[in-house]
């Protein structure tokens, strides 16, 4: 089971995460939809396709694009379409 956590929160917790380039992504389902707002950012990877973001909001405090996913990834990443992984300081370890 991998936890992503911040400030004191678990945001997504889940036994199906995918790992593509050592970063864990976990099932839509999985996240703690209170804590999450959408983001206007996005970024391109050259072969996963147009990133999207989301801002945490947690205990007050705002982790502004700290989580990404892929809602039509690239086929090479298709296996992550719509999967969240998450940076900027939230820890995502094993539990």
């Amino acid at each position: 089971m991998m936890r992503a956590s911040w400030n004191g929160e678990t945001i997504a917790e889940s036994d199906e995460t995918r790992v593509v380039e050592g970063n864990y992504y976990f099932p839509p389902q999985s996240l703690r939809r209170a804590f999450i707002r959408d983001s206007k950012t996005t970024s391109r990877c050259p072969w996963k396709g147009i990133a999207s973001y989301y801002t945490l909001e947690v205990n007050g405090a705002l982790n502004v694009d700290a989580a990404w996913y892929y809602s039509e990834p690239l086929p090479a990443a298709g296996e992550i379409a719509g999967y969240i992984a998450f940076w900027k300081g939230v820890e995502v370890r094993r539990v």
